[in-house]
């Protein structure tokens, strides 16, 4: 029998806990640095409806739709994500979405 993969492991402790923020975020950005974009994305979006205060998601979330040629939900989503920040009294993870905001005009 094959050794399980990191996504199989990560689907496994997502299906056990549907609101594990870690589990979404590394399986997203697992799907990111394989350059499965699309598949990516799509996690991230299931993160922010399941799990919508965990801050991290929202830079990378960002940062993805700009290498994907999308800086208009790029733009969307920094503003969300330093909304959340703020909320979270998160003050360098807010200006770091800021940053990059200001980047794309």
């Amino acid at each position: 029998m094959a050794a399980k993969t990191r996504r199989q492991h990560l689907e496994e402790m997502i299906a056990d806990d549907p609101n594990d923020a870690l589990s979404r975020y590394f399986l997203a950005m697992d799907y990111a640095g394989a350059g499965e974009n699309d598949e990516a994305w799509g996690r991230f979006q299931e993160m922010f409806t399941r799990t919508p205060e965990y801050v991290p998601a929202y830079l990378q979330a960002g940062q993805l739709l700009v290498r994907m040629g999308r800086p208009g939900e790029a733009a969307d989503v920094f503003r969300r994500g330093i909304a959340v920040a703020r909320r979270q009294n998160d003050e360098h993870a807010a200006g770091e979405m800021e940053a990059f905001l200001q980047q794309l005009g």
